[in-house]
């Protein structure tokens, strides 16, 4: 497991367009949607994740994927029992085009309101990579930001409640999410993490993010401490989140300290690469 998150994330270190390459075909490829655990459904694409969290006043939705991937969204939110009108809430991770780009369309379709760390509120308003990167950032739709969220707030709708930790470098609002869900005769604590893969950041003379490196450091530390169950991230197969499913072995109390060992280590490589290269 460890050799295989290892390689994930290598894959993850640069963003497809800083090579011009065009973008990885599952990210837009459809996929059945699919309960994952307690109250928590998966609908979004093969390669980039949404989250359905059903609540007892309608649902919460956790990222939006590609701007492509809007009206296949809808449909897989609705194939799951929710009319898109009952998603109440859009929690945005991070502002990146992978993972925003759908969320003003689907915000139209619902109604909902959308909520997102305050670093990222500029860069999600405008469409854009905030900070400095080494790629040519992709655009996507701007969507307005009703809710700003800082470290330790909390979102709760109806019998449902997460709590944010902030996790920055990735970009400046970064935001992981926890919440507790029934699992058998227990409850068990579910992980969103944002991603904490360096994915072309400018790490060295970062001038509109000076602080991109000490953040990277406190958020591996944030997530490194935090106790997850289960771990859902953005990238579905940085977990293998999919094919956990499909076994019935998702829930893993290793698999978050795994992965931000690993991505300790390839940060590392990357600020000396970057650090060599100036």
């Amino acid at each position: 497991m460890r050799l295989r998150i290892a390689l994930l994330l290598g894959s993850l270190m640069v963003m497809p367009a800083a090579a011009g390459a065009p973008d990885p075909p599952e990210w837009t490829q459809p996929i059945a949607p699919f309960h994952l655990i307690g109250p928590i459904d998966y609908v979004g694409s093969k390669g980039i994740a949404a989250y359905l969290i059903h609540t007892s006043m309608g649902a919460i939705l956790i990222d939006g994927t590609m701007e492509a991937n809007a009206d296949m969204v809808r449909r897989n939110i609705e194939t799951m029992g929710v009319p898109i009108r009952e998603v109440k809430w859009i929690v945005v991770t991070h502002a990146h085009f992978d993972h925003a780009g759908a969320v003003a369309a689907l915000a139209k379709m619902s109604g909902a309101q959308v909520v997102a760390g305050a670093g990222d509120v500029e860069a999600l308003e405008r469409g854009g990579s905030p900070g400095e990167v080494l790629y040519t950032p992709t655009p996507y739709p701007p969507v307005h930001v009703d809710k700003p969220i800082h470290d330790h707030d909390w979102l709760v709708s109806g019998d449902r409640a997460l709590v944010a930790h902030s996790t920055p470098g990735h970009t400046p609002g970064c935001t992981s999410w926890a919440m507790f869900v029934p699992y058998e005769t227990r409850n068990v604590r579910v992980v969103f993490p944002c991603s904490v893969t360096v994915a072309g950041n400018r790490l060295v003379g970062n001038t509109t993010y000076p602080g991109i490196v000490a953040d990277f450091r406190k958020s591996f530390d944030t997530l490194g401490a935090l106790k997850a169950d289960v771990v859902l991230p953005a990238h579905p197969e940085i977990a293998d989140v999919i094919g956990r499913a499909q076994r019935g072995e998702l829930i893993d109390p290793a698999l978050l300290g795994q992965i931000v060992a690993q991505s300790r280590v390839d940060f590392e490589a990357e600020l000396q690469r970057q650090s060599k290269a100036k």
